[in-house]
C-alpha cells in the first residue's frame, strides 16, 4: 500500500503532512538522507500539544518535486532493507544526540 504525503513546512523543523485520508500529522524534520541515489526524509512523530513522542521515527522515500510550488511529495518505504540502511545511516549521524534502543 503507497500512501502518498504532501508537505507543508512550518518552521522551526516542523512539519505537517497529509495522508492518503486528508487528515494532518505533525512531525518533527530530522533529516534528509541519500541512500543509493534516492532521498529520505527522517521525521518524528509529535503529539497534539507539540511535545515530541518518545519511539519510533517514520522514514519516507521523496518522490516528486514539483519545480512550480517547490512541493514535495512522500511514499512509504515497503523495502525492510533499505529501512534497516537509512536507519543505521541516520543512528551514525546522530549517535551522540540520541539514545537509540536496539
Amino acid at each position: 500500500m503507497e500512501e502518498n504525503f504532501n508537505e507543508e513546512e512550518l518552521g522551526d523543523n516542523i512539519v505537517i503532512l497529509n495522508d492518503e485520508d486528508g487528515n494532518e500529522v505533525k512531525f518533527e524534520f530530522l533529516d534528509l538522507i541519500e541512500y543509493e541515489n534516492e532521498e529520505y526524509i527522517v521525521l518524528l512523530p509529535m503529539t497534539e500539544v507539540g511535545e515530541e513522542e518518545e519511539g519510533e521515527v517514520v522514514i519516507l522515500k521523496v518522490e516528486d518535486i514539483d519545480e512550480d510550488t517547490e512541493e514535495e511529495s512522500y511514499v512509504s518505504v515497503e523495502d525492510e532493507e533499505t529501512l534497516n540502511k537509512v536507519f543505521q545511516i541516520f543512528k551514525e549521524r546522530f549517535k551522540d544526540d540520541f539514545d537509540f534502543v536496539d
